[in-house]
């Protein structure tokens, strides 16, 4: 008897879609992980355009305010974007954006070069949260959408953990910091191609499952504004801008405030970004065994954010010796990334049905908003001498975080 007629209609189905599923998983985390890529796409270099432009610490800062300025006032407006025309082309157009980013980069001869390529890469960054979690909640069946929240996290931070390795080790291999954007550039377009070859298992309006159809259909039509009537949707907001506020310290900043503080050398603890979000991955990992375990989402992110928050008290105490500090440090990404899955299914719960797209780009706007404010504020620190605010301040950060979490439970609840 052929083997293949045992097998059940049901079971047959389940792998099907089990296949689906992981399609539509990694090529969103693939996609997910370029947008964080080129979040880093100037701060590892940060010390060439000190070198070659002369610039300060605050104007660094201000190419990550420009990023972030207009990756917020896009990713709002993207939400939208995304609800009426679709995900998938929204996606293209985010993805050719960094291949002129990294031109503009590559290319730049001053301040106003580096300018140029901020914006160009925040515009291409803004659809990315409306477009990745329209996909996942379309596509992906419900009992692996926690999983699917972790594959994105881990995604993003392992693409902020290769940035620094990719343009460091161009630059230094080559001896010329502008061959790192002809990698970036490649890069995209790689992705581009193949996110097209793909193209089928991203399409969000075709495939819906019941969870997200029948979500949809039991509310009636309101105004396109009306989620924002809503106090979970600013109070996840707001999780976003603090916890992202101490993102932009670490991300930006740690390295030199590290060796001005410990005495190491720079090219050691430019790497330190890398560790927290190596760390920060694994903390995504077992993030997503742990929601969907736990549905005390609240509790989850205090917990892990906490740990996260002491960690980072402990280097900026000066306490603690050099090494160690670094790996402290790099530590407290594992916190971080802990909480991950467990904030994305609390938004997912405050997004009312067929407003994903909106409310994502909102709250995520949240993210770019805390980068925005505070990379100047951290920068400027630096440029007095403050090394250990850096950490001191992104401690608080999380802990306020925490607190907006934990209200957002409060508000849902009731």
């Amino acid at each position: 008897m052929n083997t293949a007629t045992l097998q059940s209609p049901a079971g047959s189905d389940a792998a099907s879609s089990a296949r689906r599923d992981a399609a539509t998983i990694s090529l969103i985390g693939l996609a997910h992980g370029t947008s964080h890529f080129f979040h880093m796409l100037l701060p590892p270099l940060f010390p060439a355009f000190i070198r070659d432009f002369g610039l300060s610490y605050s104007q660094l800062g201000l190419l990550v305010t420009t990023f972030f300025v207009i990756s917020g006032i896009g990713q709002a407006l993207a939400g939208f974007l995304v609800d009426r025309r679709g995900a998938r082309p929204v996606l293209f157009a985010a993805l050719s954006c960094f291949v002129l980013a990294s031109i503009a980069a590559g290319l730049a001869g001053g301040f106003g070069g580096l300018l140029l390529a901020a914006a160009l890469a925040g515009l291409g960054n803004s659809p990315f949260h409306p477009v990745d979690f329209t996909i996942l909640n379309k596509r992906v069946s419900a009992p692996r959408l926690g999983h699917a929240f972790s594959v994105h996290g881990i995604s993003g931070n392992l693409g902020w953990a290769l940035a620094p390795v990719f343009s460091i080790g161009i630059a230094e291999a080559s001896g010329n910091w502008r061959l790192a954007y002809l990698g970036t550039a490649l890069l995209a377009l790689a992705l581009i191609a193949l996110l097209f070859v793909k193209r089928q298992a991203i399409d969000d309006r075709q495939g819906a499952w019941a969870h997200e159809k029948a979500g949809a259909a039991a509310v009636p039509e309101a105004h396109p504004l009306a989620f924002l009537r809503l106090p979970s949707v600013w109070l996840c907001f707001s999780f976003f801008f603090f916890s992202t506020a101490a993102l932009s310290a670490i991300q930006s900043f740690a390295s030199p405030a590290l060796a001005q503080m410990y005495g190491l050398p720079i090219k050691a603890t430019a790497f330190v970004v890398t560790g927290y979000m190596l760390c920060g991955a694994a903390g995504m990992l077992l993030g997503g065994f742990w929601v969907a375990r736990s549905a005390a989402l609240e509790r989850n992110i205090a917990w892990a954010m906490s740990v996260a928050a002491l960690l980072l008290l402990l280097t900026a105490s000066g306490w603690l010796p050099p090494l160690l500090a670094a790996a402290v440090a790099a530590l407290a990404g594992f916190g971080t990334g802990l909480a991950g899955p467990s904030r994305d299914m609390l938004i997912k719960r405050a997004a009312p049905p067929g407003a994903t797209g909106r409310v994502y780009g909102t709250v995520y706007s949240g993210l770019d908003v805390g980068f925005a404010m505070a990379a100047p504020v951290f920068g400027a620190l630096l440029d007095h001498g403050l090394h250990s605010a850096v950490f001191y301040g992104a401690a608080l950060a999380l802990l306020m975080g925490i607190g907006a979490a934990g209200l957002v439970g409060l508000v849902r609840r009731r």
